[in-house]
């Protein structure tokens, strides 16, 4: 029976030995994977990095600070076409953010003209002789000068090539609904405007201005 016995306490041993192996094994496991997660709080930074390009949230969140970056760079329009006028790369230089195909922001006040498909003359008093001023007011808005013109949205922020343009359109659809939707463009030619806006130096006398904030007087 004594041999019995040791032979029970032997096996007794045994097993608690594995209990005891199979709980370090698993603590060691739980330990691991908790210092692997990462904890994102919902609505950080973090989360919106992680989540899924959204084109209507990133319109959103972002031309509220396109604005301001623009409102408070605006040139005015006379003093910017004088300047780009003496000396183009010196001006480029001075008020763009990006020099290789620059977005100017300017200041501007004037009476609007004729229009088609949303693209208004705007006739400036005191611009340099030949100089031409288009107002671009929608419904269908052009161009990547919003986008563009704070020089800090670049194309590695995103995944790929249509993220980067979309994130472009996104702008321009929060533009439309912020300002732009609310416009009446039957009745704008002959009124006088005042505003800032954007426009992309592809022609240094004729400029197609994007608004970022127009008052209709």
């Amino acid at each position: 029976m004594s041999g019995v016995s040791a032979l029970s306490t032997q096996y007794s041993r045994r097993r608690m030995r594995c209990y005891l192996l199979c709980g370090l094994v698993t603590v060691a496991v739980v330990t691991a994977m908790a210092v692997d997660t990462k904890v994102v709080k919902i609505g950080s930074g973090q989360d919106v990095q992680e989540q899924r390009f959204s084109a209507e949230t990133y319109g959103e969140k972002t031309f509220p600070g396109i604005k301001n970056y623009v409102e408070s760079h605006a040139v005015d329009a006379i003093e910017l076409a004088n300047a780009l006028k003496a000396n183009q790369q010196e001006a480029v230089q001075k008020y763009a953010t990006d020099t290789t195909l620059p977005v100017l922001p300017v200041r501007f006040s004037g009476t609007v003209g004729e229009g088609k498909s949303g693209i208004f003359t705007l006739n400036i008093e005191g611009l340099p002789e030949g100089q031409r001023v288009r107002l671009q007011t929608g419904p269908v808005l052009t161009g990547t000068e919003l986008r563009d013109v704070t020089g800090k949205i670049q194309f590695g922020d995103f995944t790929n090539q249509i993220e980067y343009q979309n994130a472009g359109a996104a702008i321009n659809q929060e533009l439309k609904a912020s300002l732009l939707g609310k416009l009446d463009r039957v009745t704008l030619a002959d009124k006088n405007v005042e505003g800032v806006g954007v426009f992309r130096l592809l022609t240094p006398n004729n400029w197609l201005v994007t608004p970022v904030s127009l008052e209709v007087k």
